[in-house]
């Protein structure tokens, strides 16, 4: 059982060290030279960078090194470990990518390094979280506010990302500069959704009748092989049963369920949701 544990928490440094080096060269191969920043603090220490003129990796580091001392109080000692990690890993591959390797601007189409800079900071980031850390900044606010105050972490997040798309309009004089950070972003959740919660296949599907859905749900057993749960209830009224049969369908069986249900009962109602993130198919 130890071994099993130590194992994870090996496995768990080497996605934060995977994300980081990701986090890295998008950063500093697509999205820095053409002025473009990013969410949370990255997009911070991006946008300082051209204020001040000092390396992004020390600015990482001074940025978040007071937001760590604030979060040791509320945040778990591993998370802040974890955190601490990924923060000094991003800081040193940036400055070596820029001062040891020289590695050059991959890009010069605001497009292509909005698109791969989205990427690849993106996929780094879902890689650091899925190792249970966090790239500091914006996530550390987040979670102090909200274990404080009750503020959604979602919301907070928002406003961080907000200021630096206003700072970036702002220190660039360029509208589509702050634009372009936006798309950025927006690639880099789209990223990290894909990498902590996976490309899904199936749909949960939640199946209403006035008639006994018994008869509905052993026919999609029979069939189809997949189980469900029936949630005996009434309508708003509580004058007339009305129970809710939820299954988890994958996207081919989908039409086949929803013609089970439409032979059994017309008027059935057949909702159809995404299914985020599951722990088991059935």
């Amino acid at each position: 059982m130890k071994m099993q544990k130590d194992y994870r928490e090996i496995l768990n440094y080497l996605l934060i060290a995977f994300g980081s080096i990701a986090l890295s060269i998008g950063m500093m191969c697509f999205l820095v030279p053409n002025k473009i920043a990013t969410g949370g603090t990255v997009g911070f220490a991006i946008v300082l960078h051209y204020i001040i003129s000092f390396p992004i990796g020390v600015l990482i580091l001074l940025i978040n090194i007071p937001l760590l001392l604030i979060g040791l109080k509320f945040l778990g000692k591993r998370f802040v470990i974890k955190t601490i990690v990924s923060i000094v890993l991003i800081a040193f591959i940036s400055d070596a990518i820029t001062n040891i390797f020289n590695t050059p601007q991959l890009s010069q189409d605001p497009i292509l390094a909005t698109l791969y800079g989205g990427i690849l900071i993106g996929a780094g980031l879902g890689f650091i979280f899925k190792g249970g850390g966090s790239a500091g900044g914006g996530s550390i606010i987040a979670k102090v506010l909200s274990i404080k105050y009750g503020h959604k972490p979602s919301t907070t997040l928002l406003i961080i990302d907000s200021i630096v798309i206003f700072l970036a309009a702002i220190v660039f004089s360029d509208i589509e500069i702050a634009l372009w950070s936006l798309i950025s972003i927006y690639i880099s959740s789209r990223m990290i959704d894909l990498i902590i919660v996976g490309k899904q296949n199936s749909k949960v599907v939640h199946i209403s009748s006035r008639k006994k859905l018994e008869p509905i749900a052993l026919k999609i057993n029979n069939q189809i092989g997949i189980n469900g749960t029936i949630i005996k209830g009434t309508d708003l009224s509580q004058s007339e049963n009305k129970d809710v049969l939820l299954i988890v369908v994958e996207n081919r069986f989908l039409m086949e369920v929803k013609m089970i249900v439409r032979d059994y009962d017309s008027t059935a109602k057949f909702i159809v949701m995404e299914a985020k993130d599951l722990l088991a198919e059935k």
